[in-house]
């Protein structure tokens, strides 16, 4: 036990240091917690400089930062801030940590290293850093749509850190890679976390009410530490890690109301030892580790920016949030921070994992931290490219697409086709489930199955395997089509209430085929995701991942013939929109939607919302041609012809240059085609007028 003055030199070394380290890293614009990281090799074992911490004591100082830093994740997780963030943040965050879970695997899997470790490395790479995003957002004072979208995938990502981190305490443990164990201790898992979030709702935030009246911060933030590190204790005591029980008092506090009240006095007490946490983690860097294992820091660090750049991205764009502000969100989210530490601290300490995941996990968040902010600053630019590169058949689909998520979930709660839906959507998930019950099972009941078909019928060994595994595909297959046909019918029913057939001619027939195959493809990978990431550890090589890209690949190849077909039929009905525009333009000083303009969108379904903008002197957009202005990369919203006076109503190409007095008619999403409004009657530069 180190005596008083080692306690003080040690925190003395630290905090001077780490001072020193991050002045020095803010004058360089470059995220505070690299510094902290630089502090904590500089004080550490492996370097030969005479600043050295007591390891020791340094650790037991980390570990009330790890307590803090969980905490103040819990005080954002409330279940009114969960319902609020809704299904877009949790269906994005869901399927880009299954897309990195199972990466992950195959990553420590191609290097060679054991199941477990391959799956603490899948973990690892899967959670994004709040931390990190936080202080980038800050510094670049990162707003409106973007932040809240990133934020509630934090939310739900930080979620789904905690079960990870919960589910490998019991790996660590011992209890193993089997399915009766894995029941087990997700049995327990849900045991304890049903007992204590019952007990604590009816208790907490009823003492932490009655604690803020009395208008005494040191009585709060001392009733508030004491609340955390006791149900820290709490869950070290049930077998699982301090993390868990401090992020559950912070998510029994924020049920109080009173989380801002609460996150303003510990804010300055968690900054200083989540500073320590951070220096601790440092310490642990290894140059000489690191230099053996580069391979692994190069590999796994490309993973984590590109397939989290592709998985937040594929996610928020299948939830209707557009081209740009999927990129957008998808760039910020691509590193790893706080939650990949601990995660890898776990299998380190408990023996699960070698030594060497520890340094790796800290080098890819260095490197992945020393690109979050260029990743962010460069977002913008990159989703109008990538937007001005996509084929016009996407083009005109992605435009669209938006408006008709928004028409799903703004249908009337009460309609028969919501009812429908629901009750599809119940099918898929108890198929989908026994899909998962059927692979785990037949991976994991396979010997004693096959040795049963050689005493009862005489099989040879290899007959009998092959009898088994003909048997078990047979059933998988059964049930894979069953999840197949129910998520076109889910499809179906959601585009039905997104773009109800008519009587007589119906115009909505290709709109309405390009969504279903859409939908189709979005229930398939939310569904197939987490099957093959949680099937990995238990199932030999990539086959249901090989099985879930065929049936993506087979549903694409019919999405381009529909988003082809769509192109066609927009192409079309911007004929009939120029004949009705050219009757609305005679009073350019007309509102932008007016009811003539609403009949128009009537008659014409799946155009999205469509608006008339007619462009003053002072407009950003006067003097510029549509391809320099960018406003479906920016906006969403799409122009389907313009009036001028010269050539009166025309269908727009990238190279017509706009003039005061131009009338725009768009299409979109309400959202995109309020943002292109305001983009185009404001002043400045597109850049930032079209800022979120």
């Amino acid at each position: 036990m180190p005596g008083s003055h080692e306690f003080l030199k040690a925190l003395t070394v630290v905090l001077g240091v780490a001072a020193v380290t991050t002045v020095l890293f803010q004058r360089l614009r470059q995220p505070v917690v690299l510094g902290y990281l630089v502090a904590g090799l500089i004080v550490g074992p492996h370097v030969p400089l005479p600043l050295v911490a007591d390891p020791a004591v340094v650790r037991t100082l980390s570990e009330l930062g790890v307590i803090l830093l969980m905490f103040s994740v819990g005080l954002e997780f409330s279940l009114a801030k969960l319902l609020r963030v809704g299904a877009v943040a949790g269906l994005t965050a869901l399927v880009q940590c299954s897309l990195m879970l199972w990466l992950g695997y195959l990553v420590g899997g191609a290097f060679g290293w054991t199941a477990r470790e391959s799956l603490f490395t899948g973990a690892v790479v899967a959670i994004s850093s709040t931390t990190i995003i936080a202080k980038a957002f800050a510094e670049r004072g990162v707003t409106g749509k973007l932040r809240e979208l990133v934020v509630g995938v934090l939310i739900v990502e930080d979620l789904i850190g905690i079960l990870l981190l919960a589910l490998l305490t019991a790996v660590a443990r011992g209890d193993g890679l089997s399915l009766g164990a894995a029941a087990r201790s997700s049995g327990r898992l849900v045991g304890f976390l049903v007992g204590v979030e019952l007990v604590g709702l009816l208790v907490v935030p009823r003492v932490v009410r009655a604690v803020q009246r009395l208008e005494r911060p040191e009585t709060t933030l001392v009733a508030s530490v004491g609340l955390c590190f006791g149900l820290a204790l709490l869950a070290q005591a049930a077998g699982y890690s301090v993390a868990l029980g401090a992020f559950l008092a912070g998510s029994l506090v924020a049920e109080s109301g009173e989380e801002r009240a609460v996150e303003r006095v510990i804010g300055p007490v968690k900054d200083m030892f989540a500073a320590i946490f951070f220096v601790s983690v440092g310490m642990l860097i290894d140059p000489r580790l690191i230099a053996r294992h580069a391979g692994a820091v190069a590999a796994l660090s490309g993973l984590v920016v590109v397939g989290k750049i592709v998985g937040v991205s594929l996610g928020a764009f299948l939830t209707g949030n557009g081209t740009r502000l999927s990129i957008r969100a998808g760039m910020s989210l691509a590193q790893i921070g706080e939650f990949s530490f601990i995660i890898a601290g776990l299998g380190v300490s408990s023996r699960a994992t070698g030594e060497f995941l520890y340094p790796v996990a800290v080098a890819v968040s260095a490197v992945t931290t020393l690109t979050t902010p260029w990743l962010i600053g460069a977002s913008g630019r990159a989703a109008s490219f990538v937007d001005r590169k996509l084929p016009r058949p996407l083009q005109t689909f992605a435009s669209l697409y938006g408006s008709w998520i928004e028409r799903v979930r703004h249908a009337p709660a009460a309609s028969p086709t919501v009812g429908r839906s629901r009750r599809i959507a119940r099918y898929l998930a108890l198929d989908t489930a026994a899909l998962a019950a059927i692979l785990l099972g037949a991976a994991l009941l396979e010997d004693r199955a096959t040795a049963a078909l050689e005493r009862r019928l005489g099989l040879s060994a290899r007959a009998a395997h092959f009898a088994y595994l003909a048997a078990a595909v047979l059933l998988c297959a059964v049930f894979a089509a069953a999840i197949f046909r129910v998520a076109r019918r889910l499809g179906v029913a959601l585009a039905e209430a997104a773009l109800p057939r008519t009587p007589g001619v119906d115009l909505a027939v290709a709109p309405r085929r390009a969504l279903v195959v859409t939908l189709q493809i979005a229930l398939t990978l939310l569904a197939g995701a987490p099957l093959v990431a949680l099937s990995q550890p238990f199932l030999p090589g990539a086959q249901a991942a090989l099985v879930l890209g065929l049936v993506v690949a087979t549903l694409l190849r019919t999405f381009w013939r529909d988003a082809n077909e769509l192109n066609a039929h927009v192409r079309a009905v911007s004929q009939t929109l120029l004949e009705g525009f050219a009757t609305l333009t005679h009073d350019a000083a007309t509102a932008p939607a007016d009811a003539s303009l609403d009949e128009l969108g009537r008659m014409l379904p799946g155009m999205g919302a469509l608006a008339r903008i007619a462009l003053p002197d002072h407009s950003v957009a006067v003097g510029r041609t549509l391809a320099e202005l960018d406003l479906r990369g920016r906006t969403g919203a799409s122009v389907l012809a313009i009036t001028d006076g010269a050539r009166g109503v025309t269908i727009p190409t990238a190279l017509q240059r706009l003039a005061a007095g131009d009338v725009l008619a768009l299409s979109g999403s309400v959202e995109a085609v309020a943002a292109a409004s305001a983009l185009l009657l404001s002043r400045g530069s597109p850049d930032d007028a079209a800022e979120e």
